[in-house]
């Protein structure tokens, strides 16, 4: 029972879930990728009465109107890229050969040319230190904006040439995901929308609601982290004060103690859930 959003439904197997495992709920499909809400249509058609979907960012979902007058009973988000995205070579995500680099989640705002192409020295250099734990990011930074300035860098193998460079070595797998990973993340905005979505979405659940989120880079991890530390916490006020002077009550409960990983199991199954963390928490009542 109840009206629950996903956030990212991506190809609709999470939405479906739940549908399946009660006969009365109502689900809130929301994504920015219009394939993806292509995809989800099809796998959810049996349930299409029970499901609305919606594009926008997950951020931007409490714009809504039922959610916004009704609330949420739940709410689901699964971070980062999807199967379907990764595999696309038109999706621009992959660092295979030859491929034109794009990352965008939609069709809106600078792709992935343009940002490397605009993006000053510092900016590249947080982005790969921060979203790629690259050691060496202010060098791979330098080398990108000395090389833009013959060219654009349009291709997967643009910037792999730049990491070789920089790095004095041909990339490993692992570093080129990490790399093109942090780029995708820049390009989409996608901390931001986190940082904006969380207690954005937390507002709008009604009492008792959970929120589930499952994220695939520590950076994404440590946002969610804090947050619900920081909600599950009756006074956030500095250590310094000496009488409480904040809201002088928990906003709910953290659900996991210790974040979820997938088991070696679902691993063989899934190979690219290695990286997923789930953390979940439960609005007070």
């Amino acid at each position: 029972d109840g009206l629950y959003l996903d956030g990212t439904v991506g190809g609709g197997g999470h939405a479906r879930m739940m549908l399946e495992s009660s006969k009365k709920c109502r689900v809130i499909a929301v994504d920015r990728d219009p394939e993806a809400l292509v995809e989800a249509r099809r796998v959810l058609a049996d349930h299409r009465s029970r499901v609305r979907f919606v594009s926008a960012r997950f951020d931007r979902a409490v714009l809504d109107p039922e959610i916004r007058d009704r609330g949420l009973d739940g709410v689901l988000l699964d971070l980062g890229v999807s199967s379907h995205q990764i595999d696309s070579d038109d999706r621009g995500f992959t660092f295979r050969r030859g491929v034109k680099l794009d990352m965008r989640m939609d069709a809106e705002g600078p792709d992935a040319t343009t940002f490397l192409a605009e993006a000053s020295e510092e900016e590249l250099t947080h982005v790969f230190r921060d979203f790629g734990d690259e050691p060496r990011a202010r060098r791979l930074a330098r080398e990108i904006v000395k090389r833009r300035v013959k060219e654009p860098l349009e291709s997967s193998d643009d910037l792999v040439a730049a990491m070789t460079v920089s790095l004095g070595h041909s990339p490993s797998i692992k570093k080129k995901a990490r790399i093109f990973q942090s780029v995708r993340i820049a390009v989409n905005e996608e901390i931001d929308a986190l940082e904006a979505g969380l207690p954005a979405l937390r507002d709008v659940m009604k009492a008792g609601g959970v929120m589930t989120v499952i994220a695939y880079h520590s950076v994404e991890d440590r946002a969610v982290k804090s947050a619900f530390r920081e909600w599950s916490r009756a006074c956030v006020c500095p250590a310094e004060l000496p009488a409480c002077m904040c809201r002088g009550h928990a906003l709910g409960e953290t659900l996991t103690r210790k974040v979820l990983r997938p088991t070696d199991e679902e691993v063989k199954r899934n190979p690219r859930a290695r990286s997923a963390r789930l953390r979940a928490w439960r609005r007070a009542a």
